[in-house]
């Protein structure tokens, strides 16, 4: 199936040149992490999945103006927010050395110029504020929340793709907070718009 076909069947639209990059950003994957063993993602369509699970959001999020992705990984969703949204000035935090290098490599072959990959764990980062803050698989929601503190304010918002553990997770955080959690097969994405 191509790329296009996934898209069209979550009703996602995208440039053809965002589609182009995608592609290559995703042969460029494959073929990294057959000797680096990157993701858990094997095949071109297991990664096309994973593209399409990191675009999915943007259909019921607010456009940020700048994002930070917590432990991108192979680029999702970092990376591939980063292709979608030129505009956008998107930093990834991720401290594995491999993964950092196909980051850096990836933005370099696909002329990413929004993007900026630190090498480190995001309690490290230091920067202003960010508008949105995202994560995938990484750590529980109340661990994220406060690792990401530093760089938040009363205007971030959090979009984390997790699963069906949300709920739990969410149970074990005191304060409260406005949010929506959207399912999509699969997938829970918990997007938190603030504190009530």
């Amino acid at each position: 199936m191509k790329l296009s076909e996934y898209f069209a069947y979550e009703e996602i639209s995208l440039s053809s040149e965002s589609i182009t990059k995608l592609e290559r950003f995703a042969s460029l994957l494959h073929e990294w992490n057959q000797v680096h063993n990157l993701t858990g993602a094997k095949s071109i369509d297991a990664i096309y999945a994973n593209i399409v699970d990191s675009l999915f959001p943007l259909s019921f999020i607010d456009m940020p103006k700048s994002i930070l992705d917590v432990g991108t990984g192979a680029g999702f969703p970092g990376l591939v927010l980063a292709i979608v949204l030129p505009d956008i000035e998107i930093i990834l935090a991720e401290p594995l050395k491999k993964r950092v290098s196909f980051l850096k490599y990836a933005a370099i072959e696909l002329e990413i110029l929004n993007m900026k990959v630190e090498a480190k764990r995001v309690e490290y980062i230091d920067a202003d504020p960010f508008e949105l803050i995202t994560s995938r698989a990484v750590t529980d929601t109340k661990l994220l929340l406060a690792l990401t503190k530093n760089i938040s304010n009363s205007g971030t918002r959090y979009l984390f793709y997790k699963g069906s553990r949300v709920f739990e997770e969410f149970s074990e955080i005191e304060h409260k907070l406005e949010y929506d959690i959207v399912q999509n097969k699969q997938r829970y994405y918990l997007y938190i718009k603030g504190q009530v």
